[in-house]
């Protein structure tokens, strides 16, 4: 599996090292700029930037989903996990959010990560992030999970993800990439997963 590595290095304005830094693309080949890079100034009119990268981070490490029952319907993994420690990680991950009332936060901390989830009907999706994420974006973003699930399905029910499972993974896969969330766009979203729909038959 790939773990992050933090690299801390102070570059100075104009230097060949900061110049290279501004021209960072991302995984798809776009200029990032500084909008990758988190930036700080050191002392006053030191004119020194301390440069913190992420290198090889993964954010997201999965998403699940799972009825009241404590049955997988879903299990989208961003690492590369062991089928043995799959079901390890999905029997622990029922153990310990099904059981919690609703009183309890849907915020948890596991294996040195942040597990957050959210129960719609009878489905409990759940994602599990690096421990430095913001849990309620994330929370957020279950939420638009949902909704573009509904959006294609129609309320989307634990019958629609059983039988349309592949469906499913295509808007997982446009919505989260390598780890990162990449679009949040529901109209997007839909429309690229309208390309994996089979032909129609003559």
């Amino acid at each position: 599996p790939r773990t992050a590595v933090r690299r801390r290095r102070t570059l100075r304005p104009g230097s060949k090292a900061f110049e290279g830094a501004k021209g960072i693309r991302d995984s798809r080949g776009r200029a990032s700029g500084f909008s990758a890079l988190d930036l700080g100034r050191t002392g006053r009119g030191s004119g020194r930037v301390v440069v913190e990268r992420i290198l090889g981070e993964m954010t997201v490490r999965f998403v699940l989903l799972v009825n009241k029952q404590g049955q997988t319907r879903l299990a989208h993994y961003n690492e590369i996990v062991p089928k043995a420690e799959r079901r390890q990680i999905e029997g622990e991950m029922v153990r310990k959010c099904l059981t919690r009332s609703d009183k309890q936060c849907s915020i948890v901390e596991h294996r040195g990560m942040k597990v957050i989830y959210r129960r719609y009907a009878s489905l409990f999706f759940i994602v599990g992030v690096d421990e430095h994420e913001n849990e309620l974006a994330v929370h957020e973003f279950i939420h638009c999970v949902v909704e573009t699930l509904d959006r294609h399905f129609g309320n989307v029910c634990e019958l629609d993800i059983m039988f349309h499972l592949e469906k499913a993974h295509y808007i997982l896969e446009e919505m989260v990439m390598n780890g990162q969330i990449v679009e949040t766009n529901k109209s997007i979203v839909l429309g690229q997963t309208v390309m994996y729909d089979p032909p129609p038959e003559k």
